[in-house]
């Protein structure tokens, strides 16, 4: 892939480009540019929705440039006012650090660890005095910040906003000013946060950053953004088996879209495969991220695995699990292999016939087992284990 195929890339599936003509003369100029991605620390875990924005600073990288990735340690003891009906509980700045330390080892699961360089703002923002502060006021206008939507939003609601908040734009922005950044990259929800940046770097006789914006990765359940805490992601630090069986509940109307943001798939081509059959087109992509994350041999032994189970047998290479008892209650063994934390579970997948055993769907949640014999414990469809008894 040569450079000019690796900038249409970075454009591919971007919402805004700040200014298009700006990006492409910079990328063009021979120099060595700065590329800043901010992160707020208070959820360190990443999934494929990160990696919209990942995946374009490892292009980044392979053209040359130096890529910054801002953790906001100091900006996380107010917490990003960003999208949020009311105001954010402040995190110390242990907790910041914390959490902040994670994503280093996360993100260089797709950025180069040797050309990835890590900043915490608070090297600068704690060093700022309160003369500083009220310069950095004096650049923005009370009506502009106030243009943000969920601003607007709360005071229509009648929701408080502390003057904090308030704050937040200016000091994410400021961030671009000491680290003189040429490109801002981000999800659509920091789109103001990023013009900020951009204007605070005039005022402040930089040239202004270039902003590029790429949507929200939409998450499995085809409605809300991807996140962990609706639990419609897919981790990029999962098993390869379950990264592969969750990649093959893409809602079809999403593929594309998963395909064209979380791959290097154009969207011509995608949509070439999507057309000449939706099924073929789910496995391929289901492939093409397990084999991204881990390799070509866990992505195909994932497929296989996922192929046996969809038709309706149990793969041939599963987990064991050995017992101590002889006898035992199907609800008990549940709980013994992980499959169910409590009891009341057990019964409920059971009486809603989630539960084979050796194929065949139990439904007497009061079962007695009796352990003679190996045998094929299954829960949902993708859980397997082979029960044996302690010798």
């Amino acid at each position: 892939m040569d450079n000019v195929e690796k900038i249409e890339l970075i454009k591919n599936g971007a919402v805004q480009i700040y200014s298009e003509q700006g990006l492409t003369e910079r990328l063009q100029s021979g120099k060595t540019l700065t590329i800043k991605l901010g992160a707020d620390p208070s959820r360190p875990d990443l999934h494929l929705g990160h990696s919209v924005v990942l995946r374009k600073l490892k292009l980044f990288q392979e053209l040359g440039h130096r890529v910054v990735f801002v953790i906001g340690d100091f900006t996380g003891m107010i917490g990003d006012p960003t999208g949020k009906s009311k105001t954010r509980p402040a995190l110390t700045i242990e907790e910041t650090r914390e959490s902040g330390a994670s994503y280093f080892k996360q993100v260089t699961k797709i950025l180069d660890p040797e050309m990835t360089e890590i900043a915490y703002n608070s090297k600068w923002l704690s060093k700022m005095n309160f003369s500083d502060v009220i310069s950095l006021c004096s650049k923005y206008t009370v009506a502009r910040i106030l243009e943000r939507d969920d601003f607007k939003n709360r005071l229509a609601q009648n929701q408080p906003i502390s003057m904090h908040e308030l704050l937040y734009p200016l000091i994410q922005g400021y961030d671009s000013v000491a680290l003189h950044a040429d490109i801002e990259v981000g999800g659509t929800d920091q789109t103001f946060n990023l013009l900020v940046g951009r204007a605070l770097q005039a005022d402040y006789g930089q040239p202004p950053q270039e902003v590029i914006t790429f949507p929200l990765l939409v998450g499995l359940d085809g409605k809300e953004k991807m996140s962990k805490s609706l639990d419609n992601y897919i981790g990029i630090d999962e098993p390869a088996d379950v990264m592969f069986e969750k990649a093959m509940k893409v809602p079809d109307n999403l593929l594309l879209d998963y395909f064209v943001l979380t791959t290097d798939t154009l969207k011509s081509d995608a949509e070439t495969v999507i057309n000449h059959d939706m099924r073929a087109a789910h496995l391929t992509y289901a492939f093409m991220i397990t084999e991204m994350y881990h390799d070509k041999a866990l992505a195909e032994n994932a497929k296989q695995r996922y192929l046996q189970v969809a038709g309706g047998t149990a793969p041939t290479e599963i987990a064991e699990f050995c017992v101590n008892e002889t006898d035992i209650t199907l609800c008990e063994l549940l709980k013994q292999v992980g499959f169910a934390a409590s009891n009341g579970e057990a019964r409920r997948n059971i009486t809603a016939r989630g539960v084979k055993i050796n194929g065949i769907t139990v439904e007497d949640p009061m079962l007695k087992i009796s352990v003679t014999k190996p045998f094929v414990l299954q829960f949902g469809k993708n859980k397997f284990t082979r029960i044996m008894r302690n010798i």
